[in-house]
């Protein structure tokens, strides 16, 4: 157990630094649309359409690679938590089309990437 621990702490935290460093890098590019926060969820569905095949393809991995990658690492980039309350201060602040803006290229924009990855992966792999 401490092993899955372990794992999940340490893909926790590098997924959290690298989200931290892209904030840092692009939120105050654009006016109305925290960029950091949307490249980590866009950068975050990619990766989880790749590592969902990779680990669908590749069985005989310890669960722990996937506990670290997916729970862990792609749980610490990715950002719901912060993309809400982004969401919710431009709702606060009267900016209604900025905020349908953010809610729809996050969702829309992740889900695609994710597709983007899985097919990406399979592809590669078969």
């Amino acid at each position: 157990m401490f092993i899955k621990l372990f794992a999940i702490g340490v893909g926790a935290a590098g997924g959290a630094w690298i989200r931290w460093g892209l904030g840092l890098m692009f939120n105050a590019t654009l006016k109305h649309i925290p960029l950091g926060t949307f490249l980590a969820n866009l950068v975050g569905g990619f990766l989880i359409g790749i590592a969902v095949e990779f680990f669908s393809h590749n069985i005989q991995l310890s669960p722990e690679w996937k506990l670290l990658i997916i729970t862990g690492f792609l749980g610490g980039l990715t950002t719901f938590s912060t993309f809400s309350v982004e969401s919710v201060q431009l709702l606060q602040s009267g900016r209604l089309g900025w905020a349908a803006m953010l809610i729809s290229i996050h969702v829309i924009g992740s889900i695609l990437m994710t597709f983007l990855g899985l097919s990406l992966c399979r592809n590669l792999l078969n």
